[in-house]
């Protein structure tokens, strides 16, 4: 079989017809040589006939989000849509697929002759827009009618389009512990609830948190830290902005006898008015805060704490503190509108410089967050068939696909998870706490 190397187009010729078969299209955009398989409606097809994953593109809607949105949000669409299958894998689980696919995508631009060779050859009716998944979000420009960005009105309505997908299905994905956050493996053979327990106990152990102690913990979830300190005679507050996450976690506080130690708020964190807390934990919320908002956000944990309480901030990051910080299209459409990430380092100084803030411990936690993912995929594959008949195939499909493509980037050191430690020191700078690390790691 003729390669895209050795073809005309690849010395930026034409083939004979003057135009190029779909096959031939995706293998220049993806820069040739590819180790996937390619099919597509025309019957056309390039790449290894033995590759053990492959792309086949179904229908002419998919060709039209692809060239209307070349790069990683047109093939999201495709692929949510159903006008895109990653061949050899499942959809709850794509993840080898995404690897192989990965060592392909170049998309580097063609020549002019190419380019114009492929546009001639689609016609001019792909290179209409036409509407996106019914799960993709609005671009950024377009969100100004829910409020400023991060405004509590827009906080709520991006939180909401994330979190409030259907309590039954997080609980297939999530399984028993009911916690989107990284998870903590004490071991490579430990299970995905075995994990997300530890990761509650070590939080727990930083914070020095003992009965009788308040802890706040913002952006609480379906209250799984909450429901862990109050078994442990720890009295709690958590805040959410989704609503059914709010309802989950109070039905669960109840069902398990601790209304009298644990709260959790449907409310913005910045409407929690108390203070004086031994410790506040932030567990998977600062990416959700935007970076210009560090200083309020740090400023109004301090504000809330009693001096020699404690904060642990757990938090998405980037590798480097100079990226950009907003997230790109595919994650901005369809995982966390508004979501920004940046490097550990700003997150500490941003905490230091507010002021009467010490921080005191630091670590990372990027492979146990590739572990996790890998747990959830599994998750939703075992409970295929539920999920879909609960929230949709698009949606599903979504789901597998954000999941899987997370885990190769935390396994690729593209975005990491870190814990940052600090305490809330007295007027003369001073802190009571032990001279070492006092937690068993």
């Amino acid at each position: 079989m003729t390669t895209f190397k050795d073809s005309p187009l690849h010395a930026g010729g034409e083939t004979p017809s003057g135009r190029m078969t779909l096959a031939q299209i995706f293998e220049s955009l993806m820069g040739g040589d590819l180790t996937v398989r390619i099919t597509a409606y025309d019957g056309s097809a390039a790449g290894p006939e033995d590759a053990e994953f492959g792309l086949k593109l179904k229908t002419p809607r998919g060709t039209t989000y692809l060239v209307t949105a070349p790069g990683d949000l047109g093939l999201a669409r495709a692929y949510i849509a159903g006008d895109l299958e990653l061949v050899g894998a499942h959809p709850g689980d794509p993840y080898g697929a995404l690897q192989a696919l990965a060592s392909d995508l170049n998309f580097s631009r063609p020549s002019p002759l190419t380019l114009a060779t492929i546009a001639r050859s689609l016609g001019i009716e792909h290179f209409k827009p036409i509407a996106p998944p019914p799960q993709e979000a609005l671009p950024r420009w377009r969100r100004f009618a829910e409020g400023f960005r991060h405004s509590k009105a827009r906080d709520a309505e991006v939180i909401h389009h994330h979190y409030d997908v259907s309590n039954t299905f997080y609980e297939w994905v999530l399984g028993p512990s009911m916690t989107y956050t990284c998870a903590v493996y004490p071991d490579l053979e430990a299970s995905l609830e075995t994990a997300q327990e530890n990761k509650y106990r070590l939080i727990f152990d930083k914070l020095r948190l003992k009965p009788g102690d308040r802890l706040l913990d913002i952006g609480c979830g379906w209250g799984g830290m909450v429901r862990y300190a109050a078994h442990r005679g720890v009295k709690v507050i958590g805040a959410t902005l989704s609503a059914e996450q709010a309802e989950w976690a109070q039905k669960a506080i109840v069902d398990e006898g601790l209304s009298d130690l644990a709260e959790v708020r449907h409310s913005d964190y910045r409407d929690v008015t108390e203070t004086g807390f031994d410790a506040v934990s932030s567990i998977g919320l600062t990416e959700h805060i935007g970076v210009a908002n560090y200083p309020a956000y740090f400023g109004f944990i301090r504000d809330r704490l009693r001096v020699g309480g404690m904060l642990l901030n757990h938090c998405i990051t980037r590798p480097d503190n100079s990226s950009r910080s907003r997230a790109g299209s595919f994650i901005d459409r369809y995982v966390f509108p508004d979501g920004e990430l940046t490097g550990s380092g700003k997150i500490i100084s941003k905490l230091q410089d507010i002021g009467g803030m010490e921080v005191v411990h630091e670590e990372n936690f990027r492979d146990h967050y590739a572990l996790t993912l890998r747990d959830w995929n599994v998750n939703l594959v075992d409970h295929w068939d539920e999920a879909v008949a609960e929230v949709g195939e698009g949606t599903a499909r979504l789901w597998g696909l954000y999941m899987a493509g997370c885990r190769i980037g935390f396994e690729r050191d593209i975005i990491q998870l870190h814990h940052v430690l600090a305490t809330k020191l007295d007027d003369r700078g001073g802190n009571d706490l032990p001279l070492r690390p006092w937690w068993n790691a």
